[in-house]
């Protein structure tokens, strides 16, 4: 097994250079990150907000017993968030900061996906640059007894870290958008269901109407 490796690797560094051993290497870091995340985000229960939304809108329209029961049920990682929103005894800020923390542990591993998918295709040109080198050099060193394979199978070697450093840029972009699409759902979720916790219209609409009948009764 180490052999067959050890061999695979020797065969990549001939075939491509350095710099696609280093773009492998890079894939399988990003492989890696990209596993971790969904893991991550599959535990943390992120899209599955059933229950708090149930809660939120039980707050909302002044259901607290209700609203207290949907919550108890909720396993989402704003739990502890929108419980606290529950209290009253946190404004606005307070809680977008704690669930901004929460947001934090998410989104890490971010940056390293967002510099693997801008730093591969410039590899990968760099690459094909020392390859085109390499590729010239030995044209120059043929002589007059030119033989056109040396320079296509030079250039052929080349493109190919041209390719590799795309083949890993783009799925990585891809997922990375992804991923950063689903937060920026998490995020409007969140400041909607402090905003409905803060300000319940329900509680509101029952307090007016308790104002508005005291005198009747007196």
């Amino acid at each position: 097994m180490i052999e067959s490796l050890k061999s695979l690797v020797i065969r990549i560094a001939d075939l491509g250079g350095p710099v696609v051993l280093l773009l492998i290497v890079l894939s399988v870091l990003t492989l890696a990150v990209v596993l971790y995340k969904l893991w991550q985000f599959q535990a943390a229960g992120v899209g599955r907000h059933k229950a708090l939304r149930l809660a939120v809108e039980a707050w909302d329209q002044g259901d607290r017993g209700t609203a207290a029961g949907e919550l108890a049920h909720s396993k989402s990682y704003l739990k502890p968030v929108i419980a606290l929103a529950f209290t009253g005894r946190c404004d606005a800020g307070r809680l977008e900061a704690e669930a901004e923390t929460r947001f934090a542990r998410l989104e890490s591993g971010f940056r390293f996906l967002d510099s693997v998918a801008q730093l591969s295709p410039l590899l990968g040109l760099f690459g094909t640059v020392l390859g085109m080198i390499s590729a010239f050099q030995a044209l120059q060193d043929a002589g007059s007894q030119v033989d056109p394979s040396i320079l296509a199978g030079g250039i052929w070697v080349a493109l190919l870290t041209t390719a590799v450093g795309l083949a890993v840029a783009m799925p990585t972009s891809l997922i990375l958008s992804w991923f950063e699409s689903r937060m920026e759902a998490e995020r409007v979720l969140a400041e909607k269901c402090i905003r409905s916790a803060l300000s319940p219209s329900g509680g509101q609409a029952a307090a007016l109407r308790a104002a508005d009948g005291a005198p009747a009764h007196a």
